[in-house]
């Protein structure tokens, strides 16, 4: 018989019935991202956030804490310190990985030999980046380092870094020098992403990073906002843009009737792209 948690409603302990698993990994997806962007956040917090007993989330942590993408504290969470750049980065390409893959292998298409592509520190646009041998020659423009490391041994690749204050939580480049590199360039195509998207805006969690991406998205002729179907509902501190500043929005068919509807309404053109679903071969068949 599985585990139930134990809720306290009153003088009653009610028992609670463990989510299903698609749903406790997303939940501790979800509360990865949440502490990484904060200095650190209270598991009562989470506990209200996410509609589950404290007990719940004291798991969540024990679990996200053992897989090193976090490090427990008393009453709560912070980012792990001595991996910050790994914990983020890296458990950034795990998220939504397929989705990620769909959408950089329709904005791939998008792109002609010869152009300026610019391209964004998400982890989006490095699944992207890696795509981008099969469309040389290009130039590329981007804050990211993974995105440089990616491309840096392609031929045919010319590749120019929008420099300035580098970020190790996001392995990638923001500020005044960035904004200012940006800003006297010009791209052909921008593609990019975003952590949160609500109401017909695109949210940040940080400042510096906000305005180097606004930048970027000034210096291109055409926008497109890569965005898999969980940015959606979502909101962060720092508004990026208005949905109508990118001439396409590409999602994944993840996305639910609230997000098309929000999209909509926006007045924003957008596309929905399959995902391809991994199929396992059994052992015997191959």
């Amino acid at each position: 018989m599985p585990t139930r948690d134990v809720a306290e409603r009153g003088d009653s302990p009610v028992p609670v019935v463990p989510t299903e698993n698609g749903a406790q990994h997303r939940r501790r997806d979800l509360i990865a991202e949440l502490v990484l962007e904060h200095p650190f956040l209270a598991a009562k917090e989470l506990a209200q956030r996410f509609g589950v007993s404290l007990m719940t989330v004291h798991r969540d942590l024990d679990e996200l804490e053992a897989r090193g993408v976090l490090r427990k504290v008393r009453g709560g969470a912070t980012p792990q310190p001595s991996s910050l750049f790994e914990s983020n980065v890296r458990y950034r390409q795990t998220l939504a990985a397929a989705e990620k893959q769909a959408l950089a292998r329709f904005a791939v298409e998008q792109i002609e030999p010869g152009q300026a592509v610019m391209l964004d520190e998400s982890t989006t646009c490095l699944a992207l980046a890696r795509l981008l041998p099969a469309r040389v020659p290009l130039t590329v423009i981007t804050n990211s380092l993974a995105v440089v490391q990616e491309l840096k041994s392609v031929k045919e690749v010319h590749l120019i870094v929008l420099g300035g204050d580098y970020w190790p939580r996001h392995d990638a480049f923001c500020g005044l020098a960035c904004e200012a590199t940006a800003a006297a360039l010009r791209a052909d195509l921008l593609c990019m992403s975003t952590t949160a998207v609500s109401g017909g805006v695109a949210y940040q969690p940080d400042q510096d990073m906000a305005i180097a991406k606004r930048a970027m998205i000034a210096a291109a002729g055409r926008r497109l906002l890569l965005v898999d179907h969980t940015k959606f509902g979502r909101v962060a501190l720092h508004r990026l843009a208005p949905l109508r500043a990118f001439d396409l929005v590409v999602v994944d068919a993840g996305i639910d009737d609230a997000g098309r509807r929000q999209l909509s309404e926006a007045g924003v053109a957008f596309e929905v792209v399959e995902v391809e679903v991994a199929v396992a071969v059994p052992d015997g068949a191959r």
